[in-house]
């Protein structure tokens, strides 16, 4: 029994940083149906950022919740400046084109900041500073929780529930709920529908970049194809909660980190990539809308 809330303990911990990343891709999905196959190296970025700002900061010699903070609001501010760079010259000139042009210019700006981060920072795997050095916060027998995996869970937490509050309270999430529903009512009601989907990319990769950091306190390895396989994941986590569906990218990202972590636990770690690709073929098969997605007709 402890080994198992252990393990639940420490997919929980996992789960809250793949839903910070599924919402990313559920935000831009919402807003242009489309799936930004970039989304994961914008994660690989924020971790090279707050990389460089904690040696910039001197965090290792100083490991402490302040310098953690520092390092990832300088993360989330470059991934969010990227976001908004690749929103405004990449996907906007193709925004009126066909959607698989769109799904191929994201492949290719995925493969561009993958080749190009192995250009600038070179494709050595780096250890992340020690910023924080992990200690049990609390222990009940053999279960223990970690000072790191509180704050990974609370910081994700923290920032989930500031996404809920602007979508649901604020002037731009009602303008953001207007826009996926629809451009052209949007902009005659006078929504400046160009300013929000830039907003929503700029947002959805801050929070990516935040994913980034606490993937690094948790697993202290910085390497130019880290967002491969975490994005996959994410997106999995998307679809699995309804791709589009803020609650379903939470509740999907939760459910794949207690997902992987069991299989580690329970089987072999050599499978945990795989239940990725199991989980998606199951969710096409059986249920394609997720979770909490809804089926929309199209119109021909």
């Amino acid at each position: 029994m402890e080994g198992f809330l252990q393990l639940l303990l420490n997919g929980t911990a996992l789960g809250s940083i793949y839903a910070l990343i599924a919402l990313g891709y559920t935000m831009v999905y919402g807003i242009l149906r489309l799936i930004n196959f970039a989304h994961g190296d914008i994660v690989m970025v924020g971790a090279y950022a707050g990389l460089f700002t904690a040696l910039a900061v001197n965090g290792p010699a100083h490991p402490d919740l302040f310098h953690f903070f520092i390092v990832l609001l300088a993360a989330m501010a470059v991934s969010a400046l990227l976001g908004l760079f690749i929103e405004r010259f990449a996907y906007r000139p193709l925004r009126n084109f066909p959607r698989l042009n769109l799904l191929i210019t994201a492949v290719g700006v995925s493969l561009l900041l993958e080749n190009l981060g192995q250009v600038v920072f070179g494709a050595t795997p780096r250890v992340f500073p020690d910023i924080m050095p992990s200690m049990n916060w609390f222990q009940f027998g053999q279960v223990a929780i970690t000072n790191q995996q509180v704050t990974v869970f609370g910081t994700s937490l923290f920032l989930m529930v500031v996404l809920e509050w602007i979508v649901l309270k604020t002037k731009l999430g009602r303008a953001m709920r207007a826009v996926s529903y629809s451009h052209e009512i949007a902009s005659l009601v006078g929504i400046p529908t160009d300013k929000i989907i830039s907003f929503t990319f700029a947002v959805g990769s801050a929070l990516a970049a935040a994913a980034g950091i606490l993937v690094c306190i948790s697993y202290p390895k910085v390497d130019p194809l880290m967002g491969v396989m975490i994005g996959l994941k994410a997106f999995v986590a998307a679809v699995l909660g309804g791709i589009g569906s803020i609650r379903g990218a939470v509740v999907g990202g939760f459910l794949m980190g207690i997902a992987e972590s069991m299989v580690v636990g329970y089987g072999s770690s050599t499978y945990r990539d795989a239940l990725a690709f199991a989980i998606l073929i199951l969710i096409l098969l059986f249920k394609p809308a997720g979770l909490f997605g809804k089926y929309q007709p199209e119109k021909v």
